[in-house]
């Protein structure tokens, strides 16, 4: 079920539904499908990036990937919300591939970042067959063979590590051209993968703060955007739930009535 929350659209999906979408559309049984992991920070910035906004509404399946959006949907009075953390279904699809035979394809971060996380997939899940990787430091002029590649290599999916907007920008440009059934961005998760970043305990990823834990690891590149984006969302949803209680019947269970 699509519903909406501060101005964008989110699919109340769970964690299995989703995977089995994924599988569908890599056995041919479902129309091609491109995946969308909203979080707070790309909430907010799409208010003000009218593309990203775009990219994410014309999305086939946009996902409650922060735990600040399952929250958000929770307080503004939405049942049966299931957070499905990006690098949680990449890790899991990764797992289908090798199970089923899907050949997946690896887009983005740094050329040693992706080497190593396409090395450390395949020693995980001994019968997963790359359909390749790419880094992401590519000029315009080499994406189109760049894409020629992917189209090329028969790949069942693709998983992109570049940042936002970037990820959602090269989905929505090429996702017909490229004749792979399913695509989704997964942000930092080759940074996991590949060991470079620690993901957060079970415990802590239980109680919602990973985000916090990130931050902890990578102060300098995160505490501004963190502190920007999760001020403004928090703002965001006081005025929605302000309305929702003064005047329910106008702003509705999820703060759709007042527009963006």
């Amino acid at each position: 079920m699509r519903v909406e929350l501060l101005g964008l659209p989110v699919d109340l999906l769970s964690y299995d539904a989703t995977v089995g979408r994924a599988l569908a559309a890599m056995r041919g049984e479902a129309p091609r499908c491109q995946h969308v992991a909203l979080n707070v920070a790309k909430l907010v910035n799409a208010r003000r990036d009218p593309e990203l906004d775009r990219d994410i509404r014309d999305s086939d399946l946009i996902g409650i990937d922060g735990a600040g959006i399952a929250l958000a949907l929770r307080l503004l009075g939405q049942r049966g919300v299931e957070r499905v953390a990006g690098i949680d279904l990449f890790e899991s699809l990764i797992a289908a591939c090798a199970e089923h035979g899907f050949r997946p394809y690896l887009l983005g971060a740094r050329p040693d970042v992706v080497a190593d996380t396409a090395r450390a997939l395949t020693q995980r899940h001994p019968g997963l067959e790359l359909a390749g990787y790419h880094h992401g430091y590519f000029r315009p002029e080499q994406e189109a063979e760049i894409c020629r590649q992917i189209e090329m290599s028969g790949a069942h999916c693709l998983f992109i590590a570049l940042p936002t907007p970037h990820k959602e920008r090269f989905m929505r440009r090429h996702r017909d051209a490229l004749n792979v059934p399913f695509l989704m961005g997964v942000g930092g998760s080759f940074d996991v993968v590949s060991g470079r970043v620690q993901r957060a305990p079970r415990s802590v990823q239980a109680l919602g703060a990973e985000w916090f834990y990130r931050l902890a690891q990578e102060p300098r590149r995160l505490a501004g955007r963190y502190l920007k984006t999760n001020a403004v969302f928090a703002g965001l949803l006081l005025g929605a739930a302000a309305r929702r209680f003064v005047a329910p019947q106008t702003a509705g269970p999820l703060g759709r009535g007042r527009g963006r």
